[in-house]
């Protein structure tokens, strides 16, 4: 019996938390932020991988009998490699999920000509994961993907909302377009972004819909334990919410608060 763990390089994750917190209010959660070796957007698959199976195998000594990768760039250079090659002898009972399956399972209900672009971090468009899941699922669609690597330190600097940030979204969003005019749904493939949601929508004008991932994620989530109680029955349900970082915890309840939209409490420890 223990809690649900939801794990990101920083802090985009809290958009997922926050998400699935609306949706199953009642499930306990412990969010593990990597915050001091963040963002792994620009690492390597090799320590992507290494990184986030240390963060998994440390929310599972804590209980956690499910772990939500909520990151674009984890769940795209490690999931896999944590399901197949290290759960089984870790946990064959523990679960790890991310975030791409349940974003592209969403795209057939909302785009209408299958032209589908993706924003995302150099690492998650390298890895070409999004291209490789939307091929499989929805073999019709186009996929253009586009990285934005001024995204993320905007967000984590607090520029999200500054004049300066006008540029760097600008750019990207016309960049993509100008790569396929005929974009008719974009994913916004870091959990960083939603915080500059309201510039990318004045620059893309409605020439597209965006897609989030929390909303996404959250309700995918609770589909989930639907369909499997044996894993709903061994989540604890005292609505708590535990924050850990590997960096300095007042430095990151500054700015965890702001995507939370409450006050938060967090304790720092070592992977």
């Amino acid at each position: 019996m223990g809690a649900i763990g939801i794990f990101d390089s920083g802090y985009g994750g809290l958009t997922i938390l926050k998400e699935i917190r609306k949706a199953l209010p009642d499930y306990d959660y412990i969010y593990l932020g990597d915050n001091a070796r963040a963002p792994y957007g620009t690492r390597s698959f090799d320590v992507v991988y290494d990184f986030t199976l240390q963060a998994v195998r440390d929310l599972f000594a804590r209980g956690c009998e499910m772990v939500i990768l909520a990151c674009n760039t984890a769940s795209a250079k490690a999931l896999r490699s944590i399901q197949q090659r290290d759960l089984p002898s870790i946990d064959p009972q523990k679960r790890v999920l991310g975030v791409i399956i349940p974003t592209v399972e969403a795209l057939d209900k909302v785009s209408g000509n299958g032209n589908i672009g993706v924003l995302g971090t150099p690492g998650t468009v390298s890895s070409g994961t999004y291209e490789i899941e939307i091929a499989k699922f929805l073999p019709a669609f186009r996929t253009v993907s586009v990285a934005c690597p001024m995204w993320v330190p905007l967000v984590e600097n607090k520029e999200y909302d500054s004049p300066g940030a006008d540029y760097f979204v600008k750019k990207y969003v016309e960049q993509l377009f100008s790569e396929e005019p005929e974009v008719d749904t974009i994913v916004l493939a870091c959990t960083h972004y939603p915080l500059l949601l309201k510039k990318i929508e004045a620059c893309v004008a409605g020439r597209a819909r965006i897609i989030t991932q929390g909303s996404l994620v959250a309700s995918s989530l609770a589909d989930y334990m639907k369909r499997h109680p044996e894993m709903e029955s061994r989540c604890t349900t005292g609505g708590t919410v535990t924050y850990l970082t590997t960096e300095n915890p007042d430095k990151f309840v500054d700015l965890a608060g702001i995507f939370m939209e409450e006050p938060v409490k967090a304790t720092r420890i070592e992977l």
